[in-house]
């Protein structure tokens, strides 16, 4: 299902439109993109509403949606969990920045098993979801889980039937694992999933389908993951431990991270710590650094700019990851560019 947010209550548009249109018209700011920040984004508009008055729409549409109606200039800014490359920055003028950091997880509803207690690793991950491995008692999956008696039940993948970040950052993650995979799915936005998948919009799509289907693997933000009381996978990072997602283990995984390079937007995926979740990732906002109307371009920088400094606590109640400091000015000068 589509995911859109709007703080204009449908019953008071009218109301709204007619007491403070002038207002409005000058403070409301839109965006559309990826699912991953969602939660946080919408959680975020709500506090800046209430402390200034603006308001923010943003669509969850996924992040290719969000690529394209930012470059078609019919949103004010664009979210995204796959990054624009320097050249695809410097072709489209756009200037990109992180807001926030999270994890994609991998979830399961494989029966007796809760939380953690189901392992693999990389190479099983991406046999699993290349659908090289069918059932859960297959003899890799029982190697990574001794003594542990697993069910005769068929595997089902569930994975995103749209253009999504989450997509390129979990299989370009398990691209990182295993050749077969990259050759047989790829590593993008979307992927060439075999004959036991089936496709969910969005990052709930997927983790409907996950939990309404017995035997269902999928890959999922960790705030919707979190938000459904969904059962994590524990995955075997670089250092060779078992880690589940976690806020601090997505720090760890983040903590080296270099955010110098143009469009800030280093690699977090399977970093060396011992406590890092493989699958780490930021999310990244897109926007003009000039635009047609210059209250809409600040409304931008001044929306971003406040939930950054006050909006932490809030990414942090729904299982994301704030900026480090030093990472938040630097965005903060980089947004200086939008005028």
């Amino acid at each position: 299902m589509q995911k859109f947010f709007s703080w204009v209550a449908a019953p008071l548009v009218a109301a709204a439109l007619t007491v403070a249109a002038p207002a409005a018209m000058a403070t409301d700011i839109t965006g559309a993109g990826a699912t991953f920040p969602y939660a946080v984004y919408t959680a975020w508009a709500e506090a800046y509403n209430a402390a200034t008055g603006a308001r923010v729409n943003y669509q969850g549409i996924g992040s290719s949606g969000g690529i394209k109606q930012i470059k078609a200039k019919t949103v004010d800014f664009g979210g995204t969990d796959a990054p624009l490359t320097e050249a695809e920055l410097d072709e489209s003028g756009l200037v990109q920045i992180p807001t926030v950091m999270g994890g994609v997880t991998i979830v399961a509803n494989v029966p007796g098993f809760k939380s953690g207690e189901l392992k693999l690793d990389g190479q099983t991950a991406a046999d699993i979801f290349r659908g090289a491995i069918t059932k859960w008692n297959d003899g890799a999956i029982a190697k990574l889980n001794p003594g542990v008696k697993l069910p005769d039940t068929a595997i089902t993948i569930s994975h995103r039937s749209d253009g999504s970040g989450t997509t390129h950052v979990f299989t370009h993650y398990l691209a990182k694992q295993s050749e077969a995979f990259k050759a047989e799915v790829g590593a993008g936005k979307v992927g060439k999933w075999p004959a036991n998948a089936v496709g969910g919009k969005g990052n709930p799509g997927v983790a409907a389908n996950v939990m309404k289907i017995v035997g269902a693997i999928g890959y999922v933000d960790i705030a919707d993951a979190m938000k459904n009381g969904m059962n994590f996978v524990a995955l075997k990072n670089k250092a060779g431990n078992y880690v589940l997602p976690s806020q601090q283990s997505i720090a760890d995984a983040a903590g080296g991270a270099d955010f110098k390079v143009k469009g800030m937007a280093p690699d977090l995926l399977d970093q060396t710590h011992k406590n890092a979740w493989p699958i780490t990732t930021a999310t990244f906002v897109l926007a003009y650094p000039k635009g047609d109307d210059a209250a809409r371009q600040k409304g931008v920088v001044d929306f971003f700019t406040w939930s950054l400094n006050n909006g932490q606590k809030k990414a942090e109640d729904l299982g994301f990851v704030a900026l480090p400091a030093n990472v938040v000015k630097m965005v903060e000068a980089e947004m200086k560019k939008i005028k």
